[in-house]
Formats: C-alpha cells, structure tokens, sequence
C-alpha cells in the first residue's frame, strides 16, 4: 500500500493545484499566451520546415508516406489547406503502393480534413467507397470520421429538418464508433462523454473526466479536448465560474499548441461578452476569427461570423461611450481650470489692492494697465472654451448621424430577416406564416416611426432649421409641408447633408430610394438656390452655427 502513495500524491497534485486556479489569473495567462501567439506559430513552423527538410527525391515511397502523416498532422488544425495536399499525396503512395490497409488509412485522414474544410459532399463520396471493409481495424475510426462529419454538418445546417437527419445520423455513427474503439481509449472516453451528456448524466461524466485529466501533460492535444468537454458540463450544470475556468485552460492549450481550428476561445469570448467584458470579448473573437480564416476552418469562420457583428457593436458602443466620458472629463477639468483662474484672480486683485492703498495715484495706474493685460489674456482664454464647446457640438453632430446610419442597417437588416423568414417558412409549407411574413405593413410602420423620430431629433438640435434653409432659396416651394409632416424629402436630404452625410448612396440607403433619385432630387434642390450651385451644400453646413 506504501508504495502507491507516492503515485498517489503525483497525481493528486496537479488536481489540487488546478482546483486552486481562478478564472481571474487564468484569464491574464491567456491575454499573455494571445499577445505571444506569434511565437507559438514560429515553433509550429520550425517543426514543420524540419519535417519537410527531411523528403528528398531518393526517398522510398514508404518514407515519403511517413513523412506526409507527420506533416499531415502538424498541419491538420494549424492549416488546413496544407493538410490537404499531405492527405492526397499520402493516398497516391497508397495507391500506388497497392496496400489496402494503407489505402484506407489515408482515404479516412483525406476524408477527415475535406470536413473541416466544408467539403462535405467530397468527405461523404470517399467515405461511401472506403467502409474500412478491407481493414476491419478501421472500422472505429471509420464511424468516428463519419461521426464528426455528420456532426459538422448538423452545426452547419440551417433547417430543422436537415438537423433532425444529421443528428440521427450523427448519433447512429456515435454508437457504431463506441462499439470499435477500445473502452480505455481517449477517443472512446471523449465519444462516451458525449452520449452520457446527451443522457443527463453529468456527474458521472464530470467524474470520470476530471479523474484523467491531470494526467494529460501540456504537450498533449487532448488536453484541450478534454477540458473543453468539462466546461460542457459545467455550462448543462449552469456553473459559469467553472465553466469559464475550462474553457480559458482549453483556450490557453490550444494557443500554445497553436491550433488554429479552434472552438473553446470563441466559446469563451462570447461568454466574457454575455458578463460585460466587452475589450476582451472582442479580442478573443478577433484571435478566433484569424486563426480560422488562417486554418481556413470553414464552420468556425461561419460561426465566429455570426457572433462578430454583436460583439463588434457592443465593443464600438463601449468605446463611444469611454469618449464621452473624456469627453465630459475634459469639459469638467476646463471648468475647474477656469473656476481657479478666476479664484486665483480674486486673490491677486485683493492683493493689489492692498498695495495700490500704499502707493500714489500714478503706480496704481500702471497696475490697472497690467490687470487690463491679464483681463485681455483670460478673454482669450475664454474664447478658446468656447471654441472647444463648439467643437463639441460638432462632435455631437457627427455621433447622431452615425446614430442614424446604425438604425437604418438595422431596419435593412430587419427587411433582410424577414426574407430569410419567408423562405424558411414557405419550405415548411407554413402558408399563414409566409402570409404574414410577406406583409411589409411593419417595415413600413417602421420606417414611418424612424423618420418621425429622425425629424423631431433633428428639429431638436436645429429648430430654425427651415427657416434658414428658405434663406439659401429663391422661392419656397421646397418647404411647403403637408398636414401632419415636420420634414419631406428634400427637407431630409439637406438635413442628413447637414450632419455630414453627403454621399448619395448613403443618403439613398437611409431614405429607400435609389441613388439615381437621390441624385435628382440633389439637382432639383441646388436649382432652386439663391447663390452659386457650387456653394450651396457649404451654405447648408453654416445652419445653426450662427455664421453666414
């Protein structure tokens, strides 16, 4: 019994010292281990060039396959593209070889990294003609590639039906690998996994998992795996804390190993967004989405590009947000300065004072020229506030046209759901559904909203705005308003030209109109002008800042 207790202590300790590492410090090792993701990459490289320094032109062919295994490996979630092309030449030794076993081996490894790539057709049409028949020691990891296939397959797709059929068939391929592959292997144990959370039965899942793990070194692949299938569990057991502790030890391993086909750090990003850590949100989906676009990962690219756009929006609304704060603090210092200026003034003109009561008329004359001096120089100083306060203004202006240009995507992006809903809903054969999704009535009230919102905003920041804009005109007949109306067509046009908006493509996005029609109604405007055409947009720019 002694002599197992030194084992005993080996493998308990790494356990006690993971259970005793935050989310806070793990967090801050994988900033560390993303900022230094480029020597990560100068390893992997290194290993690959040795590898390649090794294939030479009098090499056997059962050199060359080695060779192309090993490459093929290191290249399989680092570059996929690459790891295609060892895949391929491996299956042409094969062949030419005339070795069954050989054959299918490689027909699984191109079969394989075809799915990482969205070949999925390709993938499926080698697997149909390598069943590992002639192999039958590649039956388990025949049903483990169609397993993770189907699997891909049934994350890509878009319909329920199509992901009811891949599941079933994700699960059948499930099973038949669970029979093959031997019970005390890791890729039994991860599949295994999968069918018990499937069952609810995460404890015992979490039990088994947590036992293997410390024995895993860091070098392992598996590590990652491993621990990205833990946090799984702790996100069906609603355990956040935990959960973000694996996936940011999942995340770290596969940096470091640099494996660019990657899921756990774009797991974690969005996670960190969900809580409100917007910068590192972003930059965690930013190293995401290289690294896939790098692996070429198409699923990953899909699904990180999903993400991105919500993540990227709360990430640029925080950073408005963090410039109006300086913004404000800046504004706020100015007053204080100005406040200690005037305070410091005060003191000096009491001094003074008590000095002009000591000396004769002329002396407190050359003081009051000094003070008319230091008068003049606070003027100036208050004319630059008050320039800095126009600026601001200005910045205000520019923020509520990018406002608006925000919600017109968004409605576009709202008109190009309901499409999406239309065809979804028409391949259902959902008839009430497609009626009342081809309806435009909310789009249009919508729209309707949003321009109401748009005038009354705008009227707002520039409530003479009409009045002035008659002024640049020769008649007034573009100003006329019908009943109801605060501003018309041409009145926002010159409008969103005041903000700054002046491209006739972004004006026609944000009115619905086409560029062609904007353009006319551009044309018909400048006609009406009381001045020079070519002044008049600069004539608009000058409404509401009081210079003529």
């Amino acid at each position: 019994m002694n002599r197992f207790l030194p084992l005993f202590f080996v493998l308990l300790f790494p356990a006690l010292l993971l259970a005793q590492e935050n989310s806070a410090a793990l967090l801050k090792e994988l900033d560390q281990t993303i900022e230094n993701h480029q020597f990560y990459s100068n390893q992997k490289e290194h290993t690959i060039d040795s590898l390649k320094q090794l294939l030479k032109p009098t090499s056997s062919d059962l050199q060359k396959q080695e060779l192309y295994d090993q490459l093929y490996e290191e290249y399989r979630v680092y570059k996929s593209d690459s790891a295609l092309v060892f895949a391929r030449k491996s299956m042409q030794i094969a062949i030419r070889l005339k070795d069954s076993k050989r054959s299918d081996q490689a027909a699984l490894k191109l079969a394989s990294i075809m799915g990482t790539l969205g070949m999925y057709k390709e993938a499926t049409d080698i697997l149909a003609k390598n069943q590992g028949n002639s192999s039958p020691d590649l039956r388990g990891s025949y049903y483990a590639v169609n397993r993770m296939l189907y699997s891909y397959m049934y994350d890509y797709a878009t319909s329920a039906y199509e992901k009811e059929k891949y599941a079933a068939l994700t699960q059948k391929y499930r099973d038949s690998t669970l029979s093959y592959i031997p019970k005390n292997a890791r890729q039994h144990i991860i599949i295994q996994t999968e069918q018990l959370i499937k069952n609810k039965q995460e404890d015992q899942s979490l039990r088994q998992l947590l036992s293997i793990f410390p024995t895993i070194s860091l070098s392992d692949p598996d590590r990652a795996v491993f621990a990205y299938i833990i946090s799984n569990i702790y996100q069906e057991k609603k355990d956040r804390e935990a959960e973000k502790k694996w996936l940011a030890i999942s995340a770290i391993s596969d940096l470091k190993l640099t494996k660019k086909e990657n899921i756990s750090l774009r797991n974690l990003a969005f996670l960190l967004y969900e809580e409100g850590d917007i910068d590192r949100a972003y930059k965690y989906l930013q190293r995401s989405l290289e690294d896939a676009l790098f692996c070429n990962a198409r699923l990953r690219t899909y699904e990180i590009s999903k993400m991105m756009p919500i993540i990227n929006e709360a990430y640029e609304h925080q950073n408005q947000k963090n410039q109006k704060q300086l913004w404000l603090f800046l504004i706020s210092l100015s007053l204080l300065t100005i406040i200690l200026l005037i305070v410091l003034i005060l003191l000096f003109k009491q001094m003074k004072k008590l000095k002009i009561a000591q000396k004769d008329l002329n002396y407190a004359n050359s003081q009051l020229t000094e003070l008319n001096v230091v008068l003049q120089t606070i003027n100036l100083k208050l004319k630059e506030t008050n320039s800095s306060l126009t600026e601001t203004n200005l910045v205000k202006e520019i923020y509520i046209g990018k406002y608006m240009d925000q919600c017109s995507d968004y409605i576009g992006k709202l008109e190009g759901y309901r499409r999406k809903l239309n065809v979804m809903a028409t391949a259902g054969k959902m008839n009430n559904l497609i009626s009342a999704i081809k309806s435009k009535q909310f789009i249009e009230a919508e729209l309707k909203e949003f321009y109401t919102n748009f005038d009354t905003t705008f009227l707002l920041l520039f409530p003479d705005f009409i009045t002035e804009f008659e002024s640049l005109l020769i008649d007034t007949e573009l100003t006329q308003l019908k009943e109801g109306e605060l501003l018309n067509t041409e009145l926002r046009i010159v409008a969103l030209i005041r903000l700054g908006i002046k491209d006739s493509a972004k004006i026609a996005v944000f009115l619905r109109y086409s560029v062609s029609t904007i353009y006319n109604y551009r044309s018909q405007i400048k006609n009406k002008a009381a001045g020079p055409r070519e002044e008049f947009e600069a004539n608009v720019m000058r409404i509401g800042t009081g210079i003529k």
